[in-house]
């Protein structure tokens, strides 16, 4: 059996892999990510919407950035982030969708908890 995980994935990848999990699964972090669904915005307009201070935004901004979820770029002295690949938001509402139609006897619809 060992050996058959060590053909699918080796430490590097499953560590990765490990990151993504711990960045998502912080409430903050997803409702940034749903955020950022809509469309690119400004750490100010993240700040606005989520009525938490700028220090805290920036930390779970650059640890959805570090795992590569999202991107930045800078115009002039701001910062703007977005989705590195919008499809990240259907992805995560398909995983969770078998297991809140199992746990909860509920279902995302498709639209998730922010669509």
């Amino acid at each position: 059996m060992k050996n058959e995980l060590s053909n699918l994935c080796d430490d590097e990848e499953i560590n990765q892999k490990t990151e993504i999990f711990k960045a998502i699964a912080d409430p903050t972090r997803l409702q940034i990510l749903y955020l950022l669904k809509f469309k690119d915005l400004y750490v100010c307009e993240v700040m606005e919407v989520l009525n938490k201070p700028q220090s805290t935004i920036s930390h779970h901004l650059n640890v959805l950035k570090n795992v590569g979820l999202i991107k930045s770029s800078k115009e002039g002295i701001w910062i703007c982030y977005g989705l590195k690949n919008p499809d990240i938001i259907l992805l995560m509402d398909n995983f969770c969708e078998p297991v809140q139609d199992n746990r909860l006897g509920l279902s995302l619809g498709g639209g998730g908890c922010c669509g």
